[in-house]
């Protein structure tokens, strides 16, 4: 690695972390090395790029504009290389950020093709539904389902799920199955995040909206958290047809008031802002939005 390319890829990487220790970390050096490399480049620069205290680490002005035109000259090699060797010969890593059910039941199942066609490339997954900072995380596509609310960041939507209601046999025993919407009032219901999280519950049948207010005595942050709950017969879950098709078919869970539709939520490819993404990046967004799309409609 050349002095100016290792400058730009260490400052890069402490810059988005806002760490020496997680750089170094991250990029096989040591933490002394590390440090070494921004304070020449500092020196050489004759300007200060980063704020150290003991508990922050934060960018000048002129740091803030040196890592701009640093990520673009290392999107831009990237681009270059990649253009010299063809689509076909991709190499080095794509950081990629799942939710977690979403991500196992959907995603890692097309993976297989996309790594067979590129042998030199290589995934770098991260797992959670929580919803990480692209940016400081060196992510350089996240997944995520439902709204979205990084609008700076770009994005592109890959698929749809539907919303369904779901319960355990013995649940339904126990309680009775809901036979309208208005019957969920009665029963105990599971609350998750995000769009799965409101306690008001929407359905539609014959162009007619119905929303009914639940009650919830568990509300649980994940999305397998939701799932294991429905099916221990804790109570009606929401949760998205992708999410819960093998319980589905064996059985483990009832897909209820079919008869009514919920409001849908799409699938996005979100990435961070700043340079063009790199052809690495462009080709597994695009080659998930179509394989995605295509499991949807088998």
């Amino acid at each position: 690695m050349s002095d100016r390319w290792q400058e730009l890829t260490v400052f890069a990487r402490v810059a988005e972390c806002g760490s020496f220790s997680r750089a170094a970390r991250e990029l096989h050096m040591s933490q002394p090395s590390v440090s070494r490399i921004i304070s020449e480049l500092e020196t050489r620069l004759a300007v200060k790029l980063l704020l150290r205290t003991t508990r922050n680490l934060s960018l000048t002005d002129a740091g803030a504009l040196f890592l701009e035109r640093a990520r673009q000259v290392m999107a831009d090699w990237e681009d270059a290389e990649d253009a010299a060797r063809g689509v076909d010969s991709l190499r080095g890593v794509v950081r990629l950020a799942l939710p977690v059910m979403y991500g196992t039941r959907a995603v890692i199942p097309c993976l297989s093709g996309f790594l067979r066609a590129h042998p030199e490339l290589r995934v770098d997954i991260t797992m959670s539904d929580e919803r990480q900072n692209l940016v400081a995380d060196g992510v350089d596509i996240a997944i995520r389902v439902g709204a979205l609310d990084d609008s700076t960041f770009g994005s592109r939507k890959l698929a749809s799920v539907n919303k369904i209601i779901v319960a355990a046999p013995a649940y339904l025993e126990q309680h009775g199955r809901p036979k309208t919407p208005a019957d969920l009032a009665e029963h105990e219901c599971i609350l998750g995040h995000g769009g799965f999280g409101r306690e008001n519950w929407r359905f539609r049948r014959n162009d007619t909206v119905i929303s009914v207010n639940v009650q919830a005595r568990l509300q649980i942050n994940s999305a397998p958290g939701i799932l294991a709950s429905a099916v221990a017969g804790l109570g009606i879950g929401m949760v998205s047809d992708v999410m819960a098709e093998i319980e589905l078919r064996s059985g483990q869970l009832v897909h209820l008031l079919r008869e009514y539709e919920m409001e849908g939520a799409n699938v996005y490819a979100v990435l961070p802002a700043g340079p063009r993404p790199s052809t690495k990046v462009r080709a597994l967004v695009e080659f998930l939005a179509e394989e995605l799309t295509r499991r949807r409609s088998r």
